[in-house]
């Protein structure tokens, strides 16, 4: 029902859309939007930074995305692919959306030498995103993630 392709420049402005509706939606955060489109824009720019997928309805209407980073794990001595900036337009939700695009990242992980795994973080209190991520095959890997930001890189990007 859902085509997924790598998204291209002219995706940034959508992206950045979706990223920071989905981080007022889940964390309450407003982002500075000419951040969010310059941090996307270099992403786009340089995979080795991000790699964005696009979900796309039989229309071709957008209906999804997510970005993916990668962890060097010198334990596995190969990739961690980080599932990251998930957002499901609202009239696309509950669809397999989230599901076209995690399958398709789940092959070319498989497919590509070095990968040892996906992962992703979840916000605390967002179970829908967790039955969703549990009904894919996925489980909770015991750690929780701490941060320090510097305060005046990030001060500006999210209140």
């Amino acid at each position: 029902m859902y085509s997924i392709r790598a998204a291209v420049a002219a995706d940034r402005d959508w992206l950045a859309d979706c990223a920071i509706a989905m981080a007022l939606e889940t964390e309450h955060k407003r982002l500075d939007p000419d951040t969010v489109r310059a941090g996307i824009a270099s992403g786009l720019a340089d995979a080795a930074k991000a790699r964005y997928f696009i979900a796309c309805d039989g229309e071709d209407a957008r209906a999804g995305t997510l970005m993916l980073t990668t962890e060097w794990s010198d334990w596995r001595n190969g990739d961690w692919w980080w599932i990251q900036s998930v957002y499901v337009v609202p009239q696309h939700r509950r669809r397999g959306v989230f599901a076209a695009l995690y399958r398709h990242v789940e092959a070319l992980a498989g497919a590509a030498p070095g990968v040892v795994g996906l992962r992703l973080y979840v916000e605390r209190g967002n179970d829908a995103a967790r039955r969703t991520y549990a009904a894919l095959g996925m489980a909770d890997a015991g750690y929780d993630i701490l941060e320090s930001a510097l305060q005046s890189r990030s001060a500006h990007r999210a209140t």
